[in-house]
């Protein structure tokens, strides 16, 4: 008979230091060589979620700068580590982990722009890398690189957000594609990505509120789409879309809150999908995330829009758009 795991009712923030220091140590393990691609992106993760905890230094600041660099093409893409292809989903992690350590004058910001204004095709939307795959998390990414470098005049918004509207659907969520399924994930791309293009008056709030709230399950966590089990990561794909919209009281946040923390793992340190099982830095991350949402004591804010510390976004002067997103919608 499976024994329950071990519940605590607070964020173990020692612990989670500790495991995502001990990442780079484990290179005897066939998982971190399987997970290679995902290297700058783990880097991300685990620096955003250490700065939400208030512990941004555990990581080497210099060496995780020249790493980053070390990613970057000739092309101004980066891959998912050091001689990997460049691409899109790679370029926003490091544009996010050199904004979040103060050092975007690290890298050539005109070459990157550059290299994600290639990729938009002329329908709007945009491929992840040369070999053409289109998806709406590549608008987000778009959107996202070249606000954070404050460039968006280097790509076709108002054609990236007419793109976007088309992979809306009847249930007030978006899909991948234009007749996709909506999906948690992407409606966090769609929203976001419309969000900082300043066109929200795309979303119905109501409407998408409600497909989103419906997410929480009894056991308080959340799931990507109907009659799948829940996960700790729409803790956040859900949860900042909600706030996006101003609809985040329409979920129950303390058997949330509940939820993630029964995912720790309280002997290791990290966070799982759900409890009980192993923990991996990508749930760490959101879980945290959507913890920093909730206002969880001791935590940093985070920005919804961004999935970065809110302080990071503010030294950008960069605009709230979750607060004051009627204001900011231009009409496009």
């Amino acid at each position: 008979m499976a024994t329950e795991p071990p519940k605590t009712d607070k964020l173990e923030v020692d612990l989670h230091v500790k495991y995502i220091q001990s990442l780079n140590t484990k290179k005897d393990d066939l998982e971190y060589w399987l997970t290679e691609h995902l290297r700058l992106q783990g880097i991300y993760w685990g620096i955003t979620a250490l700065d939400l905890m208030k512990h941004v230094d555990a990581l080497p600041r210099e060496e995780v700068i020249k790493y980053v660099c070390d990613c970057q093409h000739e092309s101004g893409g980066f891959g998912g580590h050091i001689g990997h292809d460049p691409h899109i989903q790679n370029t926003l992690p490091a544009i996010q982990v050199l904004a979040t350590l103060n050092a975007l004058d690290a890298i050539d910001a005109d070459k990157v722009v550059k290299y994600v204004a290639s990729l938009q095709n002329e329908d709007g939307s945009f491929q992840g890398d040369q070999w053409g795959e289109v998806d709406t998390r590549f608008c987000y990414i778009a959107l996202s690189i070249c606000s954070l470098l404050k460039r968006l005049d280097d790509i076709n918004v108002k054609k990236c957000v007419e793109w976007i509207v088309k992979c809306r659907n009847y249930d007030g969520g978006f899909g991948n594609q234009p007749g996709g399924e909506s999906h948690s994930a992407q409606i966090f791309t769609c929203v976001n990505a419309l969000a900082i293009a300043g066109a929200l008056h795309h979303v119905d709030r109501d409407l998408l509120g409600w497909w989103l709230c419906e997410r929480q399950l009894k056991n308080g966590g959340l799931n990507g789409r109907p009659e799948k089990l829940e996960d700790v990561c729409y803790s956040w794909w859900v949860l900042s879309s909600l706030a996006t919209i101003d609809r985040m009281d329409w979920i129950n946040p303390e058997k949330l809150t509940e939820f993630i923390l029964s995912a720790q793992d309280l002997e290791d340190g990290g966070i799982s999908d759900r409890p009980g099982d192993m923990v991996d830095v990508f749930h760490t991350h959101f879980g945290i995330a959507g913890l920093a949402l909730l206002k969880y004591d001791g935590l940093r804010s985070i920005d919804p829009v961004y999935c970065m510390p809110q302080h990071v976004i503010d030294s950008l002067g960069l605009p709230r758009l979750h607060q004051h997103n009627d204001k900011m919608e231009s009409g496009v």
